[in-house]
């Protein structure tokens, strides 16, 4: 973590930018909203919501397919998101960036159109334990129609990759890579350039999930030095259904599609077709037209802060918040690596996630029970569930001490 936190910024008005969220202003059972499930989808400013009511009211029509003006001005915005993002991440191309419906897409796209052909039995796709299931079951369905395996390097009990052991499995049949950039349970940072650097050495191709990693640092892909960086934009203030998968242009080139239809093609003909260049060869039907102008709003906004401030209050945030939770007694941290971004799982002993998690909600917190999509990061642990308290810019010192006199009085009602 970067500050104590003793030390509070102080150029950093979080109550003007809490008005810009108009969710964050309402109730829940009769009882000010504390808002701590922003690992799960943000809130959305202002200026997104504005962004997608603006082009519905003024601008709706068809991308690429009319020359009326309504089809251009639609086609500008679409595309123009596309530029957003590709400088957002330092992108070497626009073309290097395809707009998918989320992380989710984007590694299935992966999945299938990269990995699957080049497969065969004794090849091996490598992960790890802490993975969201989203970068375990794709490798895995691919893997049976294959032949081939998936393999899991280990975490320690700080929920720490060992980084070590994830390259002392980098052995010859392992011909992808996979890792997140930051855990969705843990909040673990991990050292995605280091990991870029072994698979290189080895020729490996490396995946990494960018879902938990973009909407609290800047993220490079050039200097990350990774294959492959999936994205999902409901997390970085942007509506559901947007996100991308950024790839280095030779990929994108040798893959085939993995999606068939209108947009994605040059010509159709019975005895064969021919397809579009990347990165339109891949993105086969009619796009979320308006949740991609509403992502490049989101974009803006991020730009428009500063990412250096972002993560100067977040990480304040995550210190105050781990030390309060470590005042009440049986409750224990889940994953406490030395980098990580403002997430903190945890339960209290004897009770279960989901009836604390119930229990909260009552008292106006929003919080996440379960297993996180992270079955395998649970078995690890030995637990079936834990609860995430998951933090972002537009959260106050206020709502974490809401929390913890409401994480309190459920604990007297459980214990």
């Amino acid at each position: 973590m970067t500050a104590p936190h003793t030390s509070t910024p102080t150029v950093f008005d979080v109550q003007r930018i809490r008005a810009d969220f108009p969710l964050l202003a309402r109730s829940v059972h009769g009882k000010p909203l504390v808002y701590l499930d922003n690992a799960n989808t943000s809130q959305k400013p202002v200026s997104v919501i504005e962004a997608v009511n603006t082009h519905y009211r003024e601008h709706n029509a068809n991308v690429s397919r009319a020359v009326h003006q309504l089809g251009e001005e639609a086609t500008a915005a679409y595309e123009g998101s596309r530029d957003k993002l590709a400088r957002f991440i330092n992108a070497t191309s626009r073309n290097e960036v395809i707009l998918t419906s989320g992380t989710t897409q984007a590694i299935n796209l992966v999945a299938y159109s990269y990995a699957l052909p080049r497969l065969k039995p004794g090849d091996a796709i490598l992960t790890t334990v802490m993975e969201h299931h989203a970068n375990i079951v794709p490798w895995q369905l691919v893997a049976a129609r294959s032949g081939a395996t998936v393999k899991a390097a280990p975490i320690d009990e700080r929920g720490e990759l060992i980084v070590e052991k994830y390259i002392e499995m980098l052995t010859p049949e392992v011909k992808l890579a996979c890792v997140t950039h930051v855990s969705n349970v843990l909040g673990t940072v991990n050292p995605v350039r280091e990991i870029a650097r072994e698979c290189k050495k080895r020729g490996i191709a490396l995946l990494v999930d960018g879902s938990q990693a973009v909407p609290h640092r800047p993220v490079d892909v050039q200097a990350l030095g990774c294959d492959f960086y999936a994205i999902t934009g409901h997390k970085m203030l942007g509506p559901t259904g947007t996100g991308a998968l950024w790839a280095k242009r030779e990929h994108l080139e040798s893959m085939p599609p993995f999606f068939g239809g209108g947009e994605m093609i040059r010509e159709v003909r019975f005895s064969g077709t021919t397809f579009a260049a990347p990165p339109h060869k891949f993105e086969a039907g009619t796009p979320n037209i308006a949740g991609f102008v509403g992502l490049a709003a989101a974009i803006e906004y991020y730009q428009s802060m500063g990412f250096e401030a972002i993560h100067a209050w977040e990480q304040n945030l995550l210190a105050y918040a781990t030390e309060r939770l470590r005042e009440i007694p049986g409750l224990r941290i889940f994953g406490e690596a030395k980098e990580k971004e403002p997430v903190i799982s945890f339960l209290l002993e004897g009770a279960q996630a989901t009836d604390m998690a119930t229990l909260l909600d009552l008292q106006g917190i929003a919080v996440r029970s379960g297993h996180h999509c992270a079955h395998p990061l649970m078995q690890f642990y030995g637990v079936p569930a834990t609860l995430r308290a998951s933090l972002a810019f537009y959260n106050t010192r206020e709502e974490i001490d809401a929390f913890i006199v409401a994480l309190l009085k459920v604990r007297k009602l459980l214990m």
